[in-house]
């Protein structure tokens, strides 16, 4: 089995957690998915190269290396939709984003399949490993800041009507974070010129952003959801545009930055 994640531990009172940027999946799985779904087009693209500059800030950055189609990292282990009466994916995703199915048909009883197993296998050890961390860091400061990072692209009719904007800020309703930090963040992302943004839009945070984020205990944490259209082509082969991933950087730069500034 490879390694469930990359980490770069930092000093600073930040933790990027990027959950959907993996790729691999096991040998034994690859059998059971469809044409379409081996090629993992779900995938959030270049995130965790968006953020390379964070571990030069002393930020820690943790990154799945297996596929969100092994075991969805942002979804409730218990079940729970994200956004009841919406479409959700599961924890063990069984469809892609543009409606097809991931698993072949006759597989749905495969023993490889089961979500308990996979959840042991997968979810706990990366959630075990994120915990610590951010544990780590809150012992240190007494406050820690998650930033969670994720991309989807930019028009999927499945979850949301038209074209989603290029930045998408999620707080659960603000009950993640302290309200300063959500401004904070939104400010650095109103600042940014030729980007779109929005503040607990469609997509108000995870799992992830919902679970740890405890402002009251000093555990704050946000979701940032970008567009991939802000910085490549959405279409096979997923190509890293420089031309839009520059100024993207700067944007993701001037985040981090404010989210490094802060303090309780």
């Amino acid at each position: 089995m490879t390694t469930l994640y990359t980490l770069t531990r930092g000093d600073a009172p930040l933790v990027i957690n990027i959950p959907h940027v993996g790729t691999w999946v096991p040998t034994e799985l690859r059998p059971l998915m469809t044409a379409q779904a081996l090629g993992v087009p779900d995938t959030d693209w270049h995130v965790d190269r968006l953020y390379d500059f964070a571990r030069e800030r002393g930020v820690t950055v943790m990154a799945a290396t297996h596929s969100r189609y092994v075991i969805d990292l942002n979804r409730d282990p218990e079940g729970a939709a994200l956004y009841p009466g919406a479409s959700n994916t599961e924890l063990c995703p069984t469809g892609r984003f543009d409606g097809g199915p991931i698993w072949n048909e006759g597989t749905a009883g495969n023993a490889l399949l089961d979500v308990a197993a996979r959840r042991r296998q997968y979810f706990d050890p990366y959630h075990a490993q994120l915990a610590a961390e951010l544990k780590r860091v809150h012992d240190r400061y007494g406050y820690v800041v998650l930033l969670d990072g994720h991309s989807i692209i930019s028009r999927c009719a499945r979850f949301f009507e038209g074209r989603l904007p290029d930045l998408n800020l999620g707080t659960a309703d603000g009950a993640s974070c302290a309200p300063a930090l959500q401004d904070a963040a939104a400010a650095a992302l109103a600042s940014a010129p030729g980007f779109t943004h929005v503040v607990n839009g469609r997509f108000k945070g995870g799992w992830i952003t919902r679970h740890y984020g405890q402002p009251q205990r000093g555990y704050h944490a946000v979701q940032l959801e970008m567009a991939l259209e802000a910085y490549m082509t959405e279409d096979e082969p997923f190509n890293w545009d420089p031309q839009r991933a520059e100024p993207l950087g700067g944007v993701l730069r001037t985040l981090v930055d404010a989210l490094l500034a802060w303090k309780p």
